[in-house]
Formats: C-alpha cells, structure tokens, sequence
C-alpha cells in the first residue's frame, strides 16, 4: 500500500470513530515519516466536497485541519450536487458523485449502475467533442432529480 493509501486510511478511521476528525499537519507527517506536502496532497484529492466532505483549517502556531463527512438527508444532498454541477462536467467527475452517492446509500446500485453507464463517455460519441460534457451534465442533473 502506497503512503497516500496509507494516509487516507488512517484519516477515515479517525472519521469512522467520530464523525469528524481535528489533526495537525506537522504532528501528523512526522509521525509518518513524511512530509506534510504528502498530508496536504491527500486531503485536496480524497476529502473533497464531491467525495462528501468538509475540510476546515485554521493556520498558526496551534492550527489544525478538521475534516467532516457531509451528513444529509437524501433529497437535501442530491439537490446540492444538482446545485453545484455547473454548466458541463466530465465522465470522472461524474463517476466519483455516484460512486459516492452509493456507498453513502443515497443511490442504489441498480440506479447507479444505469447512471454510470448514461455517464460513459461512449454515450456521447455521437457529439462533437466541445459539447459532451454539457449534455452530460443536463443529463446527470436530470437523471440525478429524478432519484429524489
């Protein structure tokens, strides 16, 4: 297991335990044995708004970063992806919503499975390239209001 696995880990066992978690970056990275560049890469690619989470930091001397699991209720959290879709978005943005929505059992794998498969840039061959990811993101947001 790489270190960023390892990191990540290690912060989603801290969240399972407690909802939440507050860590210091350089207490952390030391006690991994690397540098907190490393802690920071982390958190900006796997504790991300679209992944369901919240991550908080206060700089300074006594500093932390505190991250969050996002916990809504079903409608509220589908209509805030709706929200903050925009305008286009691509196949693996797309794929990381609904893998996510999943395990957080907002989606079922049956509903999934027929979103990631509407998703799939093979559906939008047929377009010019400039305009699949628009289409894809009506599309997804259609498809995601009426999940609700």
């Amino acid at each position: 297991m790489n270190l960023s696995n390892i990191i990540a880990q290690m912060l989603l066992d801290m969240i399972e335990a407690n909802g939440s978690t507050e860590i210091q970056r350089n207490e952390l990275a030391e006690q991994l044995g690397c540098v907190p560049s490393q802690i920071n890469y982390v958190l900006s690619s796997r504790f991300t708004p679209e992944q369901g989470y919240i991550v908080e930091s206060r700089r300074g001397g006594g500093g932390y970063i505190k991250i969050s699991r996002v916990n809504l209720e079903r409608a509220d959290m589908i209509m805030h992806l709706v929200n903050s879709i925009g305008k286009q978005i691509d196949e693996q943005t797309c794929r990381a919503h609904i893998v996510n929505l999943m395990h957080q059992d907002y989606l079922s794998p049956e509903s999934s499975s027929v979103m990631l498969a509407a998703m799939n840039e093979t559906s939008y061959r047929c377009l010019p390239p400039e305009d699949r990811d628009a289409v894809r993101a009506g599309i997804f947001k259609q498809m995601l209001l009426a999940s609700i």
